[in-house]
């Protein structure tokens, strides 16, 4: 995987943290009863969050531990895709199938690795390129 493999490494090790924070926070999926706005609950009914107004409840609710859990699995899956076709992912693919591959898998998880740009550990190398 060359060049790539720290690239690859650090998005799971980012991954890996907020696994660690999700099932923390108890793995669980939330939910905004209809009857009590803005409250955001657990499984259990208890109260995982209070906030009045603005609609901040229903987007608390979106980023439910369950839905985080979720969420990584799929990253990880794209994540084992790549790592089969990284040292194809060059500023000078060639012109086949896997080499297009590895170009746009790697798009892909350099999008993956910016959502983390503010991480002290993100490398500027890792910006998504354009290719033409």
């Amino acid at each position: 995987m060359g060049a790539n493999a720290d690239m690859v490494a650090f998005v799971l090790a980012r991954l890996a943290d907020e696994e660690h924070v999700a099932l923390a926070a108890g793995g669980d999926r939330w939910r905004c009863p209809a009857d009590v706005p803005g409250e955001v609950h657990d499984r259990t009914g208890g109260v995982a969050f209070t906030v009045r107004g603005r609609g901040f409840d229903e987007h608390i609710a979106l980023q439910d531990p369950a839905r985080t859990l979720e969420r990584i699995e799929t990253n990880r899956v794209m994540l084992g895709e790549y790592v089969e076709v990284a040292d194809l992912d060059t500023d000078r693919p060639a012109e086949d199938f896997r080499s297009g591959r590895a170009v746009g898998l790697g798009f892909a998880v350099r999008q993956l690795a910016a959502e983390y740009a503010g991480h002290p550990d993100y490398q500027a190398r890792w910006l998504p390129r354009f290719i033409q």
